[in-house]
């Protein structure tokens, strides 16, 4: 354990509102990041409200305890019935909102169609937005909140076949960066979860989006999506470079429980390289570096 890990969690146990029981509302649980900070939540006695887009993946949390819900982000009438429903179950009150559902449009900028944008950032960014914004007004009224958002260091440089993603992560940084400056003094508070790469489905999951919208065949990038598809069918969607969810949930703890939670937890030492490479190295050859990460 770093001595990052230390100074966390100490800020946690020094918080004593954690003895009491907290709600807080989770997207994307029913796999890796979501799922995992689900379950971890739960067990350190958060009352936790979840969700998930598949019917039997809500049935899977609703038998572990999890009060589990349905929610696509890019159905708005969904996001309402959400908030309805949680906070009837709570009283009017929440403690913590956790943005995570997400889904990766890979594919070259050339090759993607505006409707390929316009599904990311619905679900991505909007849903988000929406979302966030009807838990603001519960959070000012009882005086204190918590509005954490898994980002990604791809929403701080860009990466190869990844503009739709890294778009929508930039746009969630701006968003909520601008909204943690207007809620000064409100007793909420905004935080970012950048991490690198960390096991979950996500890239497999973008398979679907990826078919649906970019012409691979035809693409003068053919060769590049060939390797990439190549290796996700062997399995390098959990390479020894992909952390364990749980360095994203330290970051989350910390940022739920801390006095004085950090407006960026970037996490994973691919993350933490990659942020150094930005400071040090002239734009042009930063960029130049990134060019031959396929």
């Amino acid at each position: 354990m770093g001595r990052d890990d230390h100074k966390w969690q100490a800020s946690a146990w020094q918080c004593s509102v954690f003895s009491e029981l907290r709600t807080i509302l989770l997207t994307g649980a029913s796999s890796g990041i979501g799922a995992y900070c689900t379950r971890a939540l739960k067990a350190d006695g958060w009352r936790v409200f979840a969700t998930a887009r598949k019917e039997k993946d809500i049935a899977v949390l609703r038998a572990e305890g999890v009060e589990a819900f349905y929610l696509d982000y890019r159905e708005p009438e969904s996001i309402a019935a959400l908030v309805t429903a949680v906070l009837e179950r709570t009283g009017g009150r929440l403690d913590a909102l956790y943005n995570n559902g997400a889904h990766a449009q890979a594919g070259a900028v050339e090759d993607l169609p505006v409707e390929a944008l316009r599904e990311q950032f619905e679900a991505n960014v909007f849903g988000w937005h929406d979302l966030t914004r009807r838990i603001i007004p519960v959070m000012r009224a009882q005086g204190h909140g918590r509005l954490v958002h898994c980002s990604s260091i791809l929403g701080m440089m860009p990466a190869r076949f990844r503009g739709a993603y890294c778009a929508s992560k930039y746009a969630v940084e701006g968003l909520m960066l601008s909204l943690r400056q207007e809620l000064v003094d409100s007793g909420v508070h905004v935080s970012l979860i950048e991490p690198g790469p960390v096991v979950s489905d996500i890239h497999r999951n973008g398979m679907s989006w990826f078919l649906k919208h970019v012409d691979y065949a035809g693409s003068v990038h053919k060769a590049g999506y060939r390797k990439q598809l190549e290796q996700l069918r062997a399995g390098a969607g959990h390479s020894s470079m992909q952390a364990n969810p749980d360095v994203v949930y330290r970051a989350l703890r910390h940022a739920l429980l801390s006095r004085r939670p950090r407006p960026h937890y970037v996490v994973t030492v691919p993350a933490k390289a990659g942020v150094l490479l930005r400071r040090l190295l002239p734009a042009s050859l930063l960029y130049r570096v990134l060019a031959r990460n396929v």
